[in-house]
């Protein structure tokens, strides 16, 4: 079984055994997109963004079904959900296609990715707090078990703050502390909620792990991204043009533009949830193939009851 997840930046195919694990995926395929590019003055996807998303589906369901997977859950990210036009992606996408793309509510997709960062630690370990920096989106979970018992989502994601703060190239460092301000009150307004006393903090998205990699961190290897060295960053980002920033250590090409916008918010985060976050390479796609895994597996047992 496998997700096709599509997001601004790729629509990424990952298949696993219904008894394997997502760390061993046996079918890996990606298609390059950048619908942070094509979306329009209105919110609404281009013809070129819809037609891009089209060929990737397409290409992403064709190599499925050349391996024989043929039980793919087509996920559309934020990137698409939050377009004006949603709706008419869909459509569009599964007239050409015969795929429909299903979207996850944010809170939906926190608790996948609290799923997946507490297997990927196991089931004993401490009380966790999980945080997601997406582009569209923030998803925060806790808890002390299995499931989350506190999951929000929250408007803060790295494309729609450099959207709506940071629009520009060139900043003032009015508008970073404009931003700073704004992302602090959210969280700290947010995280007041979760009830989960000294959690260990995760991180499980590519924006902090960019981020943890241009504060010091060895790519490849675990690793923890702390406030203090965040901190440090956010001044020297908003001196540099996003052609710059991409050349920073970590930095994509892809994601330089909203680099800024994602310290930012991590900062808050951090600010707010103790100073220090644990990079997991696990996130919402993991935590769907985690659950799609135990769905399969619960009903093979009952037929064979």
């Amino acid at each position: 079984m496998g997700v096709l997840d599509v997001g601004s930046f790729s629509a990424r195919l990952v298949v696993v055994p219904v008894d394997g694990s997502p760390r061993e995926p046996v079918l890996n395929h990606q298609t390059r997109l950048r619908l942070d590019r094509e979306l329009d003055g209105r919110g609404r996807l281009t013809d070129r963004g819809i037609a891009a998303v089209t060929a990737a589906v397409a290409a992403g369901m064709t190599t499925a079904y050349r391996h024989g997977v043929t039980g793919v859950y087509p996920l559309a990210t934020s990137s698409i959900r939050d377009a004006a036009n949603a709706a008419e992606v869909v459509r569009h996408v599964a007239g050409e296609t015969g795929v429909e793309l299903r979207f996850l509510s944010g809170r939906n997709e926190a608790e996948l990715t609290y799923l997946a960062a507490r297997r990927w630690y196991g089931a004993d370990a401490c009380p966790m707090l999980v945080l997601d920096i997406g582009g569209g989106t923030v998803e925060l979970a806790a808890g002390c078990g299995e499931k989350a018992t506190f999951a929000r989502s929250l408007p803060l994601g790295a494309r729609s703050m450099t959207r709506d703060w940071l629009p520009s190239e060139r900043v003032s460092n009015k508008q970073v502390k404009a931003l700073r301000a704004h992302a602090l009150d959210v969280v700290g307004t947010t995280l007041g909620a979760a009830d989960v006393e000294d959690p260990r903090v995760v991180g499980c998205s590519k924006v902090l792990q960019q981020l943890a990699r241009l504060a010091g961190a060895r790519p490849g290897k675990c690793r923890e991204l702390r406030l203090d060295d965040l901190r440090a960053w956010i001044p020297r980002l908003a001196a540099l043009p996003p052609s710059k920033r991409a050349e920073l250590p970590g930095i994509s090409r892809s994601r330089a533009h909203q680099a800024l916008a994602g310290a930012i918010v991590a900062e808050a985060l951090l600010t707010v949830a103790g100073g220090k976050v644990t990079i997991c390479p696990w996130s919402t796609r993991d935590g769907l193939l985690l659950t799609l895994q135990d769905k399969a597996r619960a009903a093979a047992g009952r037929r064979a009851a």
